[in-house]
């Protein structure tokens, strides 16, 4: 990504489509027009049907919007690249976690980071619902 595609925003749970639209430079109509062609892209809605995307969700967006618009795959095509690559980190997902003989567990370096950074979310996360409950 380009420096003027790392912008940066606000750390919180959700965001409004408008949000979305200003971090991502996607226009609303096209966001929610991607809705319906990437069933990957499903933004969460409130009572008052408001669309509340996460920051997952606008990262998707960032890859969308890298595919079509610099690596030039028409929909069809970013759409199975993404579910290419959605199977891709299902099977990585599964690589066994290797035992040694000291009882411990060795885990490769690549997952250690994914656990590492699905942590850092959900602490965030959490921290974020808290500081709305308080």
């Amino acid at each position: 990504m380009s420096a003027a595609e790392q912008i940066q925003f606000p750390e919180k749970l959700f965001y409004r489509i408008n949000e979305v639209a200003t971090i991502t430079q996607v226009k609303p109509y096209v966001l929610r027009y991607w809705e319906t062609e990437f069933p990957m892209l499903s933004p969460e809605k409130d009572e008052n049907d408001q669309r509340r995307y996460r920051k997952s969700d606008i990262d998707l967006i960032q890859g969308i919007k890298h595919l079509l618009y610099t690596e030039k795959f028409t929909i069809a095509g970013a759409r199975k690249q993404l579910r290419q690559g959605k199977a891709d980190q299902r099977q990585a997902s599964v690589e066994p976690v290797q035992i040694s003989n000291s009882g411990g567990g060795d885990v490769s370096p690549a997952r250690a980071r994914h656990f590492a950074q699905s942590l850092g979310q959900l602490r965030q996360d959490v921290d974020e619902l808290y500081r709305l409950l308080a």
